[in-house]
C-alpha cells in the first residue's frame, strides 16, 4: 500500500468522527485508530441512553431496566461489530435481509453489512445456529464490539 494513501487515510480520520478504520488491499492491510477518540465515542452513546429515560414517564425506565437485566446473558452468544460504522441488514434497500429471526445460519454466512468510510464490509457469522434476535435497527450506527445479532 502506498504511503500517500495511508497519509490520506490519517487525514480523513482526523477530519471525521471515525475512531478506527481497517483497509485491506489484496494481501496488505492497514488499521488506523485514534485511541483518544475511541473512548469518548463509546461512552457518549451509552451515557445518553442512560440519562434520556430518566425524565420520561415511568413506563420507559421500567422497560429499559427489564431489557437491561435480560440482555447481558444473551450477549455471550452475540455476533459483535468488528468496527465502527453503519449497520445494514441487506445489500440494498430493495434486497431481502441477509438474516431474519428464527432463520438457521452456518458459520461464515453473511448476516449484515457495516459501512465504514464509504466501504461496505460483509459481517459473517462466527458460528452455526439459529438467529434469536437482531439487536440493531437497519441504518443505525454501531460501535466497535457492539452486539449485533444473537445466534444460539
Amino acid at each position: 500500500m502506498d504511503i500517500r494513501k495511508i497519509k490520506k487515510l490519517i487525514d480523513l480520520i482526523q477530519e471525521s468522527d471515525v475512531a478506527e478504520i481497517e483497509i485491506k488491499e489484496g494481501e496488505e492491510s492497514v488499521r488506523i485508530s485514534r485511541a483518544s477518540a475511541t473512548a469518548p465515542m463509546m461512552m457518549s452513546a451509552p451515557s445518553m441512553q442512560q440519562y434520556a429515560p430518566a425524565p420520561a414517564a415511568q413506563a420507559a425506565p421500567t422497560a429499559a431496566v427489564e431489557s437491561a437485566a435480560a440482555a447481558p446473558k444473551n450477549f455471550d452468544k452475540a455476533v459483535k461489530s468488528p468496527m465502527v460504522g453503519t449497520f445494514y441488514r441487506s445489500s440494498s434497500p430493495e434486497s431481502a435481509s441477509f438474516v431474519e429471526v428464527g432463520q438457521s445460519v452456518a458459520a461464515g454466512d453473511v448476516i449484515c453489512i457495516i459501512e465504514a468510510m464509504k466501504m461496505f464490509n460483509q459481517i459473517e457469522s462466527d458460528r452455526s445456529g439459529i438467529v434469536k434476535e437482531i439487536l440493531v435497527e437497519n441504518g443505525n450506527p454501531v460501535e466497535f464490539g457492539e452486539p449485533l445479532v444473537i445466534i444460539e
